[in-house]
């Protein structure tokens, strides 16, 4: 390559660069201002830096085929915030695409305003003042509950949603405000927290980006008088598993102050187990205790949903490679569960899992199809599903890949189904994918009506993602997603 065609590739970088850079004020003012949560082929890109920016531009061309131009984007950007837009999530890459699928000549602003006509110039300047927001307490703050505290902070600048406190037991050091704080602002596989912690000792709370949070120390529910702080009607997320069935959840809820409770694990008994995306729309507005099932469920669940709606699932099994967690061992010791009490940093564990039956909860078409278990493996997050099914319908690896491509970028379920083409994927390239499972398609075994899936996901983020998504819901937020 010559220095004139060395330059030349430069350059266009660094005009992509200026592109990207002038979306992310656009891209801003859209979510505080408007509410509208904007997003390029899924993934969202709300507080992403210029690079980001630029690769998921560069990611859709991964799995459809030609490479989403900035110049198409922005273009769309800078329409959609002339549009006093109401409230909405809203696809740019997506409503790019439909743009250049219409009959030559069709002028943007007037495709938009036909696309978009139902929340044109629905903007309320005092809407944030006219809704109260939903106050939302984390009870227990582990791993899913530190993750939770960062989508929450994260979406605190659009959405009615507030983190208003978080219950912890006193963890006996005279600095666990500090420690509490440190524990957010640090994480050894997630990474730093964007963003300020400040720590108000005087008010036992943590400042997150500008949200006082209180930090409640009890031990059980009954502490607890939620209103002593300011706190009504609260969607308490319990992160702790310590109850999972009613009568245990049911503390919360006598609680003053306390309106609903979401449980972040299986739950027991004839309480609902929900899968955002699948049966959401099951909960009914006066539903007190939800379970937001499994992290296992959340990921398999989608997958199988669209593999039965075109080739019906006859029987299978659900194999789980599913990174360790904190109720393991990290040296041998007593452990009342079975294998549990080995070195979890030193051993593969076989356990049992209740994925399996737990998505016929979600999905009673597959009751009685599916068995599961589960291998704990010495890796900290990200986990692997296999797939091993036997389907009523023949298929072969091209086009099983192609339905399952398409149902990641163009179905309801686009914000639960990943895609992933790439032979050198590993389990760490996962870390932080919010989308709930991942198709592996180079992996993909087809024979006939057998097929083999491998589905990463991250067992961590991609839960909390849908614990939110379902938050979401249980509080009253419902967005219209564009296009339709």
């Amino acid at each position: 390559m010559n220095k004139a065609a060395i330059d030349q590739t430069l350059l266009r970088w660094q005009e992509k660069e200026a592109l990207a850079e002038s979306m992310i004020p656009i891209i801003g003012r859209l979510y505080r201002n408007n509410n509208v949560i904007t997003s390029i082929y899924g993934r969202q890109v709300i507080n992403q830096s210029t690079m980001g920016l630029l690769k998921t531009h560069r990611f859709v061309k991964q799995l459809d085929g030609h490479e989403l131009s900035l110049n198409e984007s922005l273009a769309v950007l800078e329409l959609l915030s002339e549009m006093n837009l109401g409230e909405a999530h809203i696809d740019v890459g997506k409503l790019a695409l439909k743009h250049k699928q219409q009959p030559m000549g069709t002028p943007l602003r007037s495709f938009l305003k036909e696309e978009l006509a139902e929340i044109t110039d629905k903007f309320d300047a005092n809407r944030r003042y006219q809704t109260e927001p939903k106050d939302v307490v984390l009870y227990g703050f582990g791993r899913i509950g530190r993750l939770l505290a960062r989508i929450l902070i994260g979406k605190a600048g659009g959405s009615q949603l507030r983190l208003r406190a978080i219950v912890v037991r006193q963890g006996g050091a005279e600095n666990d405000l500090v420690k509490r704080a440190s524990l957010l602002r640090r994480d050894s596989v997630h990474g730093s927290f964007e963003g300020t912690i400040k720590v108000d000792e005087e008010n036992s709370s943590l400042i997150v980006n500008g949200t006082a949070i209180q930090v409640i120390y009890a031990s059980s529910p009954k502490e607890i008088d939620y209103t002593q702080y300011g706190i009504h009607n609260a969607l308490i997320v319990d992160n702790t598993g310590i109850w999972r069935d009613e009568a245990g959840l049911s503390q919360h809820l006598a609680c003053k102050g306390a309106g609903k409770v979401l449980l972040t694990a299986p739950g027991k008994g004839d309480i609902k187990n929900v899968v955002y995306g699948i049966n959401h729309t099951d909960v009914a507005d006066d539903e007190k205790i939800v379970s937001a099932a499994s992290c296992t469920t959340n990921a398999i669940t989608p997958v199988l949903k669209v593999l039965d709606d075109k080739y019906g699932i006859e029987h299978g099994h659900v194999e789980t490679v599913h990174s360790y967690t904190n109720d393991q061992n990290l040296i041998d010791n007593y452990h009342k569960g079975g294998r549990r009490g080995r070195s979890a940093a030193l051993n593969m564990v076989i356990t049992e899992t209740g994925a399996a039956k737990a998505v016929e909860k979600a999905l009673p078409g597959l009751k009685g199809k599916l068995t599961g278990n589960s291998i704990r493996v010495p890796t900290p997050n990200v986990s692997l599903a296999i797939l091993n099914l036997t389907l009523k319908k023949d298929t072969d690896l091209t086009e099983l890949n192609d339905y399952l491509r398409e149902k990641s970028l163009y179905s309801d379920l686009a914000k639960q189904i990943d895609f992933t083409n790439s032979p050198e994927a590993v389990s760490s390239d996962f870390v932080g994918n919010r989308k709930t499972g991942i198709v592996d398609s180079t992996a993909s075994i087809v024979d006939g009506k057998r097929i083999v899936l491998y589905v990463w996901y991250d067992n961590e983020a991609g839960y909390s993602a849908q614990v939110v998504r379902l938050i979401s819901q249980m509080a009253g937020e419902h967005y219209t997603h564009y296009p339709k």
